[in-house]
């Protein structure tokens, strides 16, 4: 036995001696005898194949740089849940008093944070919105006053949801009730989708249901009108085109199903006969309108050794048509601008996010799952500003007697460039206007509860859907 000990011992000194040189490179700012770090590695030499973390920076060429905005713009119709097909208006006149108008209950709030997903669409006079629990309703933009109600929850199928922030796969199986989709109007029709596994058309005017598709998975994203057809995404990550006018399936795409979602009703984005599809998967995918043929396809993907949430690559923020090109951000921290055309990269940042970017005049704003406002160069990609929305938000909640509390910051959504202010909304429950060239805070309402969508304008008024189920009007 003490042989065998001795080996052992003599065994690892050896093997300690050997991996000194090794152990003297890992360490950091010189500490391992003044050795110079190695480009490339040497016979034998194990190195990482994960990807050094990468930090954001501003950058030094455009430190105190100016920028192009376009001036406000009226919006007389918010019709898709991102504005239009393209997801996309750039500086809308809303809300430039940012002071509320009117509240309405619309129906029932959320049983857990984040419930209601459906952001409001809006024509006609009026707003169009859907509740926690597949309650359609319309309501008179100017009052408020409800004009008419339509539940496209089947008969039959259970009230509440396991509801959970992230969704697994095979999720469809396990709920025992419907969570996500939402609404679009077009057409003298409101197109909705549901986790009730159906698409169904109403009336814009009454509410009468026109038709209804059953689906054989619940449908997670947003709808999309565009060309006639409604664009639909399900938790397999499968996408639908459905005729709008007969509710008949003409196509269906598959991408990657992923183990893991994020909870967000995300749409596809529209231009001509390209559909940009997003997909848990990280997957950006461009197709034909008519066919529902790929074009061309981007992994927005990266791993990251400090987080373990970046296995989540969920392109959860609808992605953004803009001047030829396509912006979208991922969950697991990949921000890209692609030509529409070839899908080639223009640049890509280490952002992870789950909103919608903003391109607007010469930039993009985008805002990270950890409340951080970034300004970047629609062109090169270089960064103008950061700002850390939470600063002098962040709290302790919780525990007893000192332990157990927990870090509280704020989640939040948007942002909206709305009458030369930059608007968001948060989990504390406020509205919160932002200077669009510098980040400084300007103004804030609160909404009475907390709210995870990003306002929609129409008609010079912000229209904010928080999660009691509550829409407020700012004007």
């Amino acid at each position: 036995m003490n042989r065998v000990l001795k080996v052992a011992l003599v065994c690892g000194v050896a093997l300690t001696v050997a991996s000194c040189g090794t152990v003297r490179r890992a360490l950091p700012f010189g500490l391992g005898g003044g050795e110079e770090p190695q480009a490339t590695a040497s016979a034998g030499e194990r190195i990482s194949i994960l990807e050094f973390e990468q930090q954001l920076a501003p950058s030094a060429a455009l430190s105190g740089a100016d920028f192009f905005l376009p001036g406000p713009q009226a919006v007389t119709a918010w019709p898709q849940p991102g504005g239009t097909a393209e997801n996309l208006n750039e500086h809308v006149i809303a809300a430039p008093n940012f002071a509320v108008a009117w509240r309405r209950d619309i129906g029932v709030s959320a049983r857990r944070p984040g419930r209601i997903m459906s952001p409001p669409v809006a024509a006609d006079n009026r707003i169009f919105v859907m509740d926690g629990d597949s309650t359609v309703t319309a309501v008179a933009a100017d009052t408020g006053a409800v004009l008419w109600t339509a539940n496209v929850r089947p008969e039959g199928s259970e009230r509440g949801d396991r509801l959970l922030g992230v969704v697994p796969r095979g999720g469809s199986n396990r709920l025992t009730g419907g969570f996500g989709g939402g609404v679009a109007v077009g057409a003298g029709r409101v197109f909705v989708t549901s986790g009730y596994r159906t698409v169904t058309a109403l009336d814009a005017a009454t509410g009468a249901v026109a038709w209804t598709q059953a689906v054989d998975v619940p449908i997670h994203s947003a709808p999309t009108f565009a060309g006639g057809r409604v664009f639909v995404g399900d938790l397999e990550s499968q996408l639908f085109a459905f005729n709008a006018g007969t509710g008949n399936q003409e196509w269906s795409y598959r991408g990657i199903a992923e183990p893991a979602r994020v909870m967000r009703a995300s749409s596809v984005a529209v231009s001509g006969d390209t559909v940009i599809a997003p997909f848990s998967s990280g997957q950006v995918v461009a197709l034909r309108a008519n066919n529902g043929q790929p074009v061309w396809e981007e992994v927005l993907s990266r791993t990251s050794r400090t987080s373990a949430l970046s296995e989540i690559r969920d392109v959860a923020g609808r992605p953004v048509i803009s001047r030829g090109m396509v912006y979208a951000v991922s969950h697991s921290g990949v921000m890209q601008a692609m030509d529409v055309r070839s899908g080639n990269p223009a640049w890509s940042l280490p952002i992870a996010g789950v909103n919608a970017p903003l391109p607007v005049g010469d930039v993009v704003y985008v805002l990270s799952k950890d409340g951080e406002l970034t300004v970047v160069n629609r062109t090169s990609g270089q960064v103008y500003w950061t700002r850390d929305l939470n600063e002098g938000r962040v709290r302790r909640e919780g525990g007893f007697l000192g332990f157990g509390r927990r870090t509280v910051r704020p989640e939040w959504s948007g942002p909206i460039l709305a009458s030369n202010r930059l608007v968001l909304v948060n989990s504390d429950g406020e509205a919160v206007a932002f200077d669009p060239k510098t980040g400084a805070q300007q103004a804030s309402v609160r909404l009475g509860a907390a709210a995870f969508i990003s306002p929609a304008a129409y008609n010079g008024a912000l229209y904010i859907l928080t999660d009691r189920g509550e829409l407020v009007s700012l004007r």
